[in-house]
């Protein structure tokens, strides 16, 4: 349990009285970044020149499949560091990141499916970006799985970890699958090393939007992590101060 000592916020009360402090503004940054991001991207944004208005639905699928990515590469590095240095808020963040990353990831692929339809002309391709976000829900619910499937804290703890660290190589993967195979789904527009290729009125409300999403996780995130260390403190688990 030394370990905690390791890291400032490593121990569960000056974490949790780090989300006191913070969760208001957690809050109210979320529900500025979303009311502004989706309003302009909805609203005010102009037009695609080929998809028309169907366009929008990039301004909740991107964000959403940024945010998977984002939710579960942290969810291998604190993987990476309960295996390490035993640090049990690392599992704690993981378990309670899970939910939120593959519902992020649920909602990548329906959206993409809705906007699939008009614009290949089905629901659903067997093309590598899709079948890879594809793969990264299962892992999500193979992770969540494994935590609810043994009351043992530490060896479900062990073996999420274990999951989550070999699944992280789908990751890149995902990311490359456009550059690396020839695929229907649309080449990287926003992240990447020439710049974006997206003009600023649409990448703007996007990356407000995706803000908006980060502060969104975040909020969930306390919500939850509250929620975990409250029942390991009803389990009889010690945490020191």
């Amino acid at each position: 349990m030394t370990n905690f000592k390791i890291f400032k916020y490593a121990n569960p009360a000056k974490f949790l009285y780090l989300c006191e402090k913070t969760f208001i503004y957690l809050v109210l940054l979320t529900i500025i970044f979303l009311s502004f991001g989706l309003y302009q991207g909805f609203f005010n944004s102009p037009e695609d020149y080929q998809q028309g208005n169907l366009v929008r639905i990039m301004y909740v699928h991107v964000p959403s499949a940024w945010m998977a990515l984002m939710i579960y590469s942290s969810i291998a590095v604190a993987s990476c560091m309960y295996l390490i240095n035993k640090h049990l808020l690392a599992n704690i963040f993981c378990k309670s990141a899970s939910l939120i990353g593959a519902s992020f990831t649920l909602i990548a692929i329906v959206t993409g499916s809705i906007w699939g339809k008009p614009t290949w002309g089905t629901w659903w391709v067997w093309d590598a970006r899709i079948t890879s976000m594809l793969v990264l829900f299962f892992l999500y619910l193979g992770h969540m799985t494994i935590f609810n499937f043994s009351e043992n804290t530490t060896k479900s703890g062990q073996a999420a970890a274990l999951l989550a660290i070999l699944g992280f190589v789908n990751i890149p993967i995902i990311k490359f699958s456009v550059d690396w195979w020839n695929t229907l789904h649309q080449p990287a527009s926003v992240i990447k090393l020439s710049g974006p290729t997206i003009h600023s009125s649409m990448l703007t409300p996007l990356l407000v939007t995706a803000l908006g999403f980060f502060f969104y996780f975040l909020v969930v995130l306390i919500i939850r992590m509250r929620s975990e260390i409250t029942n390991e403190k009803i389990n009889n688990l010690s945490f020191t101060d």
